[in-house]
C-alpha cells in the first residue's frame, strides 16, 4: 500500500504542530484542501528560509490541492514581531510591489499558477482599504489582549517596548485568513512553527464570526545539527535568485552541509522517493560526499533548472580536482596588473578577493593555506608568469572553501 500525502509528509519530518489532525488529514489526502502559506514581501528575493514552504506547496499541489500564495503587500507595512527583539525597516509601497513580482516569478518555479491551479494573491488588496472603527467593531472585538500577551513573540519584546504597530500584526494576519475563506473557500493556514499563535488567532477568529472549522498545519524549521537555521552563510543568506547567490555558490552550500544534515535535508527538500533516500543512507561512510552531490545536485535542478545543476557539479569537481571551469568565479587581470609579463602569490590573493590585505595574504601562504592549481604554495615570493594566465587562467585557493579562477585577457 503506498503511503498517503499527509503520511509522507510526516516521514519526511516536515510536520511540526496541527489542529484536528484527522480532519486536516482527509482533506490533505483527498486533495481538497484549499490552503494558504504568507510570504512577506521584505526582500526582492526569496531565500533558502522559504524552501521548506515552497516545497511543501508543489508536495500538496502534487496531491491535487489548491495553494494559494499570499504575499503579504500589507502586513509588510506594519512587520512581523515574531522572532525578532528589534523592529523591522519600514518599505515603501514601491519597493513592496516590485518584490512581490520578484517572488512570483521565482514561485513559478515549485508552483503551476493559473485558472484552477494556484492563486497568487496580495494582501494590500484588503488591508490597505479597511476602515479602521469598522476594523475595531467587527474584528477588535474578538481579540483578548491578555491572551495576547502570553503569546511568545509578544512577551520577548514587552521588555524591550512593543508598539501598537506591532500589536496589530497577529489580527492583520487573523484577518487574512478570515477573508481568504470567504472568497476563496481557503481552510487551511501552513506556515513556519513561530507562526503558531498568529495561525491560531486566524482559525478563531473564523470560528467566532462565521461559526466555521478552519485549519492550521506549521512547518518544522529546517535547522542544522547544531541547532542553527540553516540557508545563512557568513555572507547573509542564501537567496534563490541567480543574481544575488549564484546556481554555482547555490550548489556548493548544499555540497558543503555536515554529515549529519544530509539525509534530514534530502527528506525535507528534495522529491526523491523516500525508499531512494533510504537505500543511499545504508551506503558506506566513506560515500558521504556522493550523498551530498545528489543533495546538491537534486536542489540546484530544483531552483535554477539542470542545465545550471550539470555546470555547477562540473565547477565543484574541477575546483575539487584542482583544475579549472568556465563556472567558477572568476577574476580577469590585464597587463596593467603585471609588473614585467609576472604576478606574484601576494597580488593573486589580493587582486582575486581571496585576502583582505597584504599581510594577510603573506601569512595564508606562510600557514600552507594556499594552492595555486592544486599545488601548495609556500613562497610567498612566487611568481607567475603571462603565459600560465592566459587560456583557461589558474585557480588559486586559500583554505578549504575559498576559491578564484584567475585569468589574464
Amino acid at each position: 500500500m503506498s503511503m498517503t500525502t499527509y503520511d509522507e509528509l510526516v516521514a519526511r519530518g516536515l510536520v511540526a504542530q496541527v489542529t484536528d489532525e484527522d480532519e486536516l488529514k482527509e482533506l490533505i489526502n483527498t486533495g481538497k484542501a484549499v490552503f494558504y502559506i504568507g510570504f512577506d514581501a521584505t526582500a526582492d528575493s526569496l531565500h533558502v528560509g522559504h524552501f521548506m514552504a515552497l516545497c511543501l506547496m508543489k508536495r500538496l499541489q502534487m496531491a491535487g490541492n489548491k495553494p494559494i500564495a499570499l504575499v503579504g503587500g500589507g502586513t509588510t507595512m506594519i512587520g512581523d514581531p515574531s522572532g525578532r527583539t528589534d523592529m523591522r525597516k519600514m518599505l515603501t509601497p514601491e519597493q513592496i510591489n516590485y518584490n512581490c513580482e520578484c517572488f512570483k516569478k521565482q514561485m513559478s518555479k515549485f508552483i503551476e499558477f493559473g485558472e484552477d491551479k494556484a492563486l497568487l494573491v496580495n494582501n494590500a488588496e484588503w488591508l490597505l482599504d479597511l476602515n479602521y472603527v469598522d476594523l475595531l467593531r467587527e474584528v477588535g472585538a474578538h481579540f483578548s489582549v491578555n491572551r495576547m500577551l502570553t503569546f511568545e513573540c509578544y512577551k520577548n519584546r514587552m521588555e524591550r517596548g512593543l508598539t501598537f504597530l506591532e500589536f496589530n500584526y497577529m489580527i492583520m494576519q487573523a484577518y487574512d485568513f478570515y477573508h481568504l475563506y470567504e472568497k476563496y473557500g481557503c481552510q487551511m493556514q501552513l506556515g513556519g512553527n513561530d507562526q503558531w499563535a498568529n495561525m491560531l488567532a486566524g482559525t478563531e477568529l473564523i470560528r467566532k464570526k462565521l461559526g466555521e472549522n478552519a485549519y492550521a498545519l506549521t512547518i518544522t524549521l529546517l535547522l542544522n545539527s547544531e541547532g542553527n537555521k540553516m540557508g545563512k552563510t557568513a555572507n547573509g543568506a542564501v537567496w534563490l535568485d541567480p543574481n544575488k547567490t549564484s546556481p554555482f555558490e547555490f550548489y556548493q552550500y548544499w555540497r558543503n552541509v555536515g554529515d549529519a544534515d544530509v539525509f534530514k535535508c534530502m527528506r525535507m527538500l528534495t522529491f526523491l522517493s523516500l525508499e531512494e533516500i533510504e537505500a543511499m543512507e545504508k551506503w558506506e561512510d566513506n560515500r558521504i560526499n556522493e550523498a551530498k552531490e545528489v543533495l546538491a545536485f537534486e536542489l540546484t535542478k530544483l531552483v535554477h533548472g539542470e542545465e545550471e545543476a550539470t555546470k555547477a557539479q562540473a565547477s565543484a569537481r574541477a575546483l575539487f580536482t584542482g583544475g579549472a571551469s568556465e563556472h567558477m568565479p572568476t577574476t580577469e587581470l590585464t597587463d596593467e596588473d603585471l609588473t614585467d609579463g609576472q604576478i606574484d602569490i601576494i597580488s593573486l590573493l589580493v587582486k582575486g578577493g581571496l585576502a583582505p590585505t597584504r599581510s594577510e595574504a603573506r601569512r595564508n601562504v606562510e600557514q600552507g593555506g594556499v594552492t595555486a592549481d592544486g599545488e601548495k604554495v609556500t613562497d610567498f615570493k612566487a611568481v607567475f608568469a603571462r603565459e600560465v594566465l592566459e587560456g583557461d587562467g589558474i585557480v588559486v585557493k586559500r583554505g578549504k572553501k575559498k576559491f578564484q579562477r584567475i585569468v589574464v585577457k
